[in-house]
């Protein structure tokens, strides 16, 4: 079966962003309708009347049985718990922590850690990342939102966070699986022994245990969600959120050396008998053992540009390139090439409003393998962020069964990072071309 995108999501969803906050927006602060009301806690919404019945119901436009699959089944609900294990023990021991489960640094992403005035009379902070930690507050909405003429418009205008809209979706699920301006899990943190982050928006959702049921019904309350779609906005808004915080003191707050958890981790932890450098990958002007900043979603955003956009293509390439070189000179130099590729990708966010056809998404994914058997995906990262998109397009498409043995290979191919071979990623990325 190979390294699935689930077992991804259940290794690093243990072990979430110890040292992020929430929930942040493109100006990087706290996520509106999220933090803003009190949030009253999953028992509220977890007796049997509501949303925690045993099998789910098909007389209603929800299922209600959504309270078990969160606590049966998605990982979120366990982010707490993980604080309690030996490992997140050892991490707090060497950051200095007393206690990993009373520590903000933890708290603020294994668990729903509004402020004191925030939290109802059933709210528990061991419930982890519970049901408002991603619905927003349900202060003003929980009793009105189970009336019987109470509509989805109404509950968002009482408080309840838009999940269903992409670029909302994106925005709260990287305050925890990227950052903010103000948390963000350093190289400190890893070094501590907390795992590398990575995350892919459309695949992520794919993989999580589905607590609602995309029908008919669904589509005319909250608007059809096409998988092409959120795979773009994910890919967008992940790069604008990592261009934005290259841009505030988390970068560098004028210590000697700048956060070296926005450098691609395998430029120097790899093997010392196992070479990676090139100089395509790396970009002009970067020599050899240069520690790089991290590009895997600008290199996924050439690959769609080339598809939809290819006069453009020349213009992000040389963007990238500056980035990277901006990384070896100073903060004011990386400023000025972060503005200017997210003044390049202002009006690239039409790309995610798209209409996409089948044969448009066929195009992309037929594209993205293209980029795989290339030096442009030498470099782990975004190799794993190749393979993740080519996985979400192929699940978008509707033939993933048909194309397993392709994906196979390819997730073999990036299973452990420290043993991942280039070379042997691009043979492999050749190999599944004819199947794309």
């Amino acid at each position: 079966m190979g390294w699935r995108p689930g077992a991804f999501l259940r290794t690093h969803a243990l072990w979430m962003a110890a040292a992020l906050l929430g929930v942040s927006v493109r100006a990087l602060a706290i996520e509106p309708g999220i933090a803003d009301y009190k949030h009253m806690g999953v028992a509220s919404c977890a007796t049997s009347v509501c949303h925690g019945k045993l099998a789910p119901q098909s007389d209603r436009d929800v299922a209600l049985n959504e309270y078990r699959i969160w606590q049966q089944e998605d990982r979120h609900a366990q982010a707490f718990r993980t604080l309690e294990l030996a490992e997140s023990k050892r991490i707090a021991t060497n950051l200095r922590l007393p206690n990993a489960t009373a520590a903000k640094i933890c708290l603020d992403c294994h668990a729903d850690n509004v402020p004191s005035d925030k939290r109802g009379p059933k709210f528990q902070i061991s419930d982890g990342i519970g049901c408002e930690a991603c619905h927003g507050g349900s202060e003003k909405w929980l009793e009105s939102h189970a009336e019987e003429k109470a509509t989805h418009k109404d509950n968002l205008a009482r408080g309840m966070y838009p999940t269903e809209q992409p670029l909302k979706r994106a925005q709260v699920c990287l305050g925890c699986h990227l950052g903010t301006k103000d948390q963000f899990a350093t190289h400190a943190i890893m070094g501590a022994g907390h795992p590398r982050l990575s995350f892919e928006l459309e695949a992520y959702t794919t993989n999580q245990p589905a607590h609602f049921i995309v029908d008919a019904d669904y589509d005319e309350r909250k608007g059809k969600i096409a998988g092409m779609n959120l795979w773009v906005t994910g890919q967008l808004e992940t790069t604008r959120r990592y261009l934005s915080l290259l841009q505030t003191n988390m970068f560098h707050a004028g210590n000697m050396f700048p956060e070296l958890a926005f450098y691609d981790c395998h430029s120097c932890h790899h093997p010392m008998d196992k070479i990676r450098w090139n100089s395509a990958r790396a970009g002009a002007g970067i020599k050899p053992g240069t520690v790089r900043l991290q590009t895997q979603n600008l290199i996924v955003l050439q690959a769609l540009t080339d598809t939809f956009e290819p006069a453009a293509t020349a213009q992000l390439v040389e963007l990238t390139n500056a980035l990277i070189r901006a990384g070896q000179r100073d903060r004011t130099s990386v400023n000025e090439a972060a503005k200017a590729l997210l003044n390049w990708l202002g009006p690239r966010d039409a790309l995610a409003r798209r209409q996409y056809s089948s044969a448009d998404v066929i195009k992309m994914r037929k594209n993205l393998a293209r980029y795989a058997a290339t030096d442009k995906a030498g470099d782990y990262a975004a190799a794993e962020q190749i393979v993740l998109g080519l996985e979400s397009l192929s699940y978008t498409i509707g033939d993933r069964n048909s194309k397993k043995a392709a994906l196979d290979a390819l997730y073999n191919a990036v299973k452990n990072d420290t043993t991942f071979s280039p070379q042997q990623f691009a043979t492999a990325a050749a190999n599944a071309q004819k199947s794309f």
